[in-house]
């Protein structure tokens, strides 16, 4: 399973560009990517969206970054190198998945990864249900955000500003907690899991 996190300049794929992407195998943790890019010429740049990220405007259009293709190529090469699995995972891959399908369209390249995806959010709500947890709830929908399944899992909140790498350090700590109850990174081992140190 591929770990993904992608930042970008907005949130619409087809409108804006990557500007950072982390990738992590969980089945070989210490398999990892991480690159950044510039935008795409003509790609619109969100303030709201450079304020979670951190990305300042002349970073994300600095000439001497690679293109949003060449990261693009560079991420596909890696994932169909080594992954066993290229199942994309995250707290809403589906954003992950549609801006990585858009830098492939843009730049000619194949798409070589399934539409389903596995998602952080429904693992956790699965999990609290199966131990007779209520999910949190706002605005009539469930609220489990990255920083609930976070504490859920015994782990510090994500620091902002959010980088990919982080994101996808997170992802993958909670999705190995959830699924399989047990650590993987280095970077969380001394945060015990919590229903393993319960009743």
């Amino acid at each position: 399973m591929i770990v993904l996190d992608v930042e970008a300049s907005g949130v619409i794929p087809t409108k804006h560009s990557i500007l950072s992407l982390g990738a992590l195998d969980l089945d070989e943790p210490s398999n990892q990517f991480y690159e950044e890019c510039r935008i795409w010429n003509g790609a619109h740049i969100d303030d709201a969206a450079l304020a979670v990220n951190g990305f300042s405007r002349e970073e994300a259009t600095a000439a001497e970054k690679k293109s949003e293709a060449e990261l693009a190529r560079a991420f596909i090469a890696w994932a169909l190198d080594r992954p066993r699995d290229r199942t994309l995972a995250g707290q809403n891959p589906s954003f992950d998945r549609d801006f990585v399908r858009a830098a492939c369209e843009r730049a000619g390249i194949d798409f070589p990864f399934p539409y389903r995806t596995i998602d952080t959010h429904t693992l956790c709500w699965l999990h609290m249900t199966e131990r007779g947890i209520a999910a949190p709830m706002a605005h009539g929908h469930s609220a489990i955000s990255l920083n609930t399944a976070l504490q859920y899992c015994g782990l510090p909140i994500e620091q902002r500003p959010h980088d990919a790498l982080g994101g996808v350090y997170a992802h993958a700590e909670v999705i190995a907690r959830i699924a399989y109850t047990k650590k993987i990174l280095p970077e969380y081992e001394i945060y015990p899991i919590p229903w393993m140190t319960k009743p």
